[in-house]
């Protein structure tokens, strides 16, 4: 064997080695963030089924696209094609039921958001004892925010994201990540007062 065709084949395990490393961080990664997103992507939509979809698409999406960038970028850059699923789906579903509503087929069917929302007050005293009624309430909360407040407050607080971060994923300036994000807490505090 000659020194060239060895070292030809040193640099291929290198590069394998490389690849499958890469491969590593990024698997993960996605498992570290797997449950979060699908918690956000299901408070934002409100079908569990829907929601692991958008958050497998948006996995893959990052793994084809993105999985050379560094690693610090992926955070906000999965969070920011998580967004961007969510908005696709609530978008298809406005035209969706625009062309059904045209076409009769909601007539009498559509849904009652006051009647579909949950109770912010647990009815179990049990709950209230173990906490499930504090994390009900909060998930109430959440679902009452404006789409962009609840964005700012779950990147925040659940993911961690600094403000830059979160900026970068939402596709907006850091003041307006304050703006939402400030509007978000003080409106969760209003609502969840005995909780709080």
């Amino acid at each position: 064997m000659s020194v060239a065709t060895l070292a030809s084949g040193s640099g291929r395990l290198i590069e394998e080695d490389r690849e499958l490393a890469l491969e590593l961080r990024l698997d993960r990664f996605l498992r570290e963030v797997e449950a979060r997103a699908y918690r956000i992507a299901s408070m934002s939509i409100g079908d569990a089924d829907d929601a692991l979809d958008i958050v497998q698409d948006a996995m893959i999406s990052l793994a084809r696209r993105y999985a050379r960038r560094p690693a610090d970028e992926w955070r906000p850059l999965f969070y920011r094609i998580l967004r961007n699923r969510v908005h696709d789906w609530h978008r298809r579903r406005r035209v969706r039921d625009s062309v059904l509503k045209f076409f009769g087929g909601l007539q009498g069917d559509e849904p009652d958001p006051v009647a579909d929302a949950r109770d912010p007050t647990p009815s179990d005293p049990f709950d209230l004892l173990t906490g499930e009624g504090a994390l009900a309430a909060l998930e109430s909360g959440l679902a009452s925010l404006p789409a962009r407040q609840r964005e700012a407050f779950m990147l925040r607080n659940f993911e961690g994201l600094s403000v830059e971060q979160t900026a970068k994923a939402m596709g907006c300036s850091d003041g307006s990540v304050k703006t939402h994000y400030s509007r978000a807490v003080h409106r969760l505090q209003r609502l969840l007062g005995e909780h709080y």
